[in-house]
């Protein structure tokens, strides 16, 4: 028998206006787990050294790792001051990568968006590195490939011209796939983030919930795995990321 969370998403996949042009989510596995890198059950308040607040804040409490946003809004220069830019907490992870499996437990408490996101600083040719992610929302989730997509130095600077709006858009197809879902806030989902290749898929509680193939997510070196909250609160639990390698057929 279907889990509900099953059945929820099979139905959300069966809207036809929702569905249309989204890829077919692989059934099976695309990953298959090398060697554990890291886990953190967070059962101790000293976080491990490798742990570093990129965007605050974030905070153990009670066995879990907690993400509250605080840069919530735009903030202009003043009194001297430098301009505040809205931003989701990010915590990061020096644990470098190029095909991985990322397990964690995830909660919604306010929270709008929890993410895991993959980075690599020393790359030049995107905004700060960025990767690629996927992010989960309460009515969804969605995968993205920022380094070849909206991140991409020429499109990241496109962006900010409203004029060049429907050329970004036309660059922006396929670098990224959102598909619904049905969660619950305050109730723990398991997610997986399977990165082989130029493939990514994501399952929660153990049904496939993503899928996107696209150039970027092939980066050679995603040296840090980070984890977002956008919105007041989103927790996190028993982390464990492996190295990997493709699924044998």
């Amino acid at each position: 028998m279907k889990s509900q969370l099953a059945l929820i998403l099979s139905a959300c996949l069966a809207t036809g206006a929702l569905a249309a042009d989204l890829p077919a989510i692989p059934a099976k596995s695309l990953a298959a787990k090398k060697e554990l890198l890291f886990a953190d059950d967070f059962a101790v308040a000293v976080p491990d050294k490798r742990w570093h607040k990129v965007v605050a804040t974030f905070a153990v409490e009670n066995g879990t790792l907690k993400g509250t946003q605080t840069r919530d809004k735009n903030i202009p220069a003043a009194d001297g001051k430098p301009a505040i830019t809205a931003h989701a907490a990010v915590h990061g992870l020096e644990i470098p990568t190029k095909d991985s499996v990322v397990e964690v437990k995830i909660k919604f408490a306010g929270a709008t968006m929890i993410d895991v996101e993959f980075d690599d600083r020393k790359y030049t040719g995107c905004h700060y590195g960025h990767i690629c992610r996927a992010q989960v929302r309460l009515t969804g989730v969605t995968i993205i490939d920022e380094r070849d997509g909206g991140m991409r130095n020429d499109i990241y600077a496109m962006k900010k011209d409203p004029a060049k709006k429907a050329e970004v858009a036309k660059l922006l197809v396929g670098r990224s796939a959102t598909y619904p879902a049905k969660l619950e806030a305050g109730k723990w989902y398991t997610l997986v983030v399977e990165t082989v290749g130029d493939e990514m898929r994501v399952t929660l509680d153990g049904q496939p919930a993503g899928y996107l193939k696209s150039s970027g997510i092939a980066h050679a070196t995603k040296s840090k795995v980070e984890l977002g909250v956008a919105g007041k609160d989103g927790f996190f639990d028993d982390l464990k990321v492996w190295n990997a390698e493709a699924a044998r057929p």
